[in-house]
């Protein structure tokens, strides 16, 4: 851990940054070069972030962030095709990181602010974005669940989340027909709390993030606990992980990952 006046660098390892100053902590996804998509290393870094928020009792908000030109594009795509049989062991082992880390943002008791440029897609961008407390998202952002896309069920909590969010309704919608959302629709939908210009972005999310930093924490940590037990997220989270695993294992699935990556319609055949 690094200090920089009342500034906290945080070594972390591994694509994620975390930072802590005047009671906010920035926690930045860091690899920019693949859209911020989820692979083991980046999830495992993830979750080793989450505990230094619970444990340092310094942390009164989080600024959830990514570096580059986008928030998260979900699980990185090409790892997962280029995996074969062996997807399954590997999905397994990805979605219990990013559910725990769900679990993780859920139970920490600071409220946490997403800040989305870019792309927000699947279980890692858009399941972080419902897991999240608050959402600040740029006026090019885009929100895309896309996990029947490629043949694969909601995971990070997203079949309870969304629902409550938008509507039972809507989010059968989105999560079976997978449209690419605005931010303007985001906000009409509830998806997101606020819409700013794409360079106020960072100071619009930061300026959030302070405001919760100097509130009473012990009574947001209570009033936010009471909201996310009254969903009952974590319940759902053993029943997505073992179905996402399953679905992995297909053909569809394979054949949906080839597609995105070769940007055409996919072919399902149901195995």
């Amino acid at each position: 851990m690094a200090e920089q006046g009342n500034a906290r660098n945080f070594e972390i390892g591994g694509p994620v940054r975390l930072s802590l100053e005047n009671g906010v902590a920035h926690l930045r996804l860091n690899r920019p070069e693949a859209a911020n998509g989820m692979n083991i290393e980046l999830l495992t870094a993830l979750n080793d972030a989450l505990m230094v928020c619970h444990g340092e009792p310094g942390v009164r908000a989080v600024l959830l962030s990514g570096e580059g030109a986008n928030f998260c594009a979900g699980g990185d795509v090409r790892v997962f095709a280029s995996l074969g049989e062996k997807l399954p062991d590997y999905v397994r082992k990805a979605t219990a990181l990013l559910q725990t880390a769900v679990g993780a943002m859920i139970r920490l008791g600071a409220p946490v602010v997403a800040s989305v440029q870019g792309f927000a897609a699947g279980g890692g961008g858009f399941g972080l974005v419902c897991a999240s407390d608050f959402v600040v998202a740029a006026e090019s952002a885009k929100f895309l669940a896309g996990a029947t896309r490629v043949a694969m069920a909601p995971d990070a909590g997203v079949s309870v989340t969304l629902a409550r969010l938008v509507g039972l309704r809507k989010a059968t919608e989105i999560l079976m027909t997978n449209p690419t959302i605005t931010a303007t629709e985001a906000l009409r939908l509830g998806l997101v709390n606020r819409v700013v210009p794409d360079r106020e972005l960072p100071a619009a999310s930061l300026a959030l993030a302070r405001e919760l930093a100097a509130g009473a924490p012990k009574a947001l940590a209570a009033t936010k606990r009471l909201l996310w037990n009254g969903l009952g997220v974590e319940a759902c989270l053993p029943e997505e992980a073992r179905t996402v695993s399953e679905l992995s294992g297909g053909a569809d699935a394979r054949e949906g990952l080839a597609a995105v990556i070769a940007r055409r319609p996919p072919v399902f055949t149901g195995r």
